[in-house]
């Protein structure tokens, strides 16, 4: 497969002048599921943020291409109207701003488009009823109040209802019961029936994945990708941990 949705050329990465990723490479297919591993300060996070746009990470070298144009010279909102979407391991509160509003503005400024307000609160019942969210959350001051787990699903809610071309999930599994992984999982299956919408889910471990399609998992250590395989390498580290790719085997 030659036309990647997204395709990473040697990226390398500083962060306040010290290197975090180096010459990384990493090529997604349009409806492709990967999956980042890697031991603490392995620069998983570091990843994310860069294909986002976080002008705090700084490219030293190599190219971030999505949909076949170039985007390291992108910001963030440039990069979000393209179709980029990233969740945070902690979503910020932002008051003054309902949950609803807030999704509805980010719809608008992506396509450009006034939304049906009708429209708008049927597609949002809906992506609700499908993460076991109350109503009552629509019209809430965004991730006010909300614990982890409800910050958790509002960020899938997000996800569910911008549809963006690539989403990149960051530790969306940290910091939740089984019960709430179960249901943030099925909020990503449902995403994941969009056969064109690729993810990037990066995890220190499997529960979020046990009921998803993974076509690759990467390995992350030091900054650099050291291995490669499928949804089994995944399941590998889990009983074995990361020692054999930490120290090279």
């Amino acid at each position: 497969m030659n036309n990647y949705l997204l395709k990473i050329e040697n990226l390398s990465v500083n962060v306040e002048e010290q290197s975090i990723l180096q010459e990384i490479n990493l090529n997604i297919g349009k409806g492709e599921t990967h999956v980042i591993m890697g031991p603490n300060g392995a620069g998983k996070s570091t990843l994310g943020y860069t294909i986002m746009g976080n002008p705090r990470y700084i490219v030293t070298g190599g190219k971030i291409v999505f949909d076949g144009k170039d985007i390291v010279s992108e910001d963030v909102s440039q990069r979000a109207k393209e179709g980029i979407f990233l969740s945070f391991q902690n979503p910020i509160e932002i008051p003054g701003i309902s949950l609803s509003n807030f999704i509805r503005s980010a719809l608008e400024q992506r396509s450009g488009k006034r939304i049906r307000l009708w429209e708008f609160k049927k597609e949002l019942k809906r992506a609700m009823e499908v993460l076991d969210i109350d109503e009552s959350y629509a019209d809430r001051d965004l991730n006010v109040g909300f614990s982890g787990g409800e910050k958790k699903k509002a960020e899938i809610l997000q996800l569910l209802m911008l549809k963006p071309s690539l989403a990149i999930l960051d530790e969306t599994d940290s910091g939740l019961d089984v019960d709430a992984v179960r249901t943030v999982s099925k909020g990503v299956m449902e995403y994941q029936k969009d056969k064109d919408g690729a993810l990037l889910i990066i995890t220190h471990n499997t529960k979020i994945l046990e009921s998803l399609h993974v076509d690759y998992t990467h390995v992350l250590v030091d900054g650099k990708i050291v291995t490669t395989g499928g949804a089994e390498l995944a399941n590998e580290i889990i009983l074995s941990g990361f020692d054999r790719f930490v120290k090279g085997e």
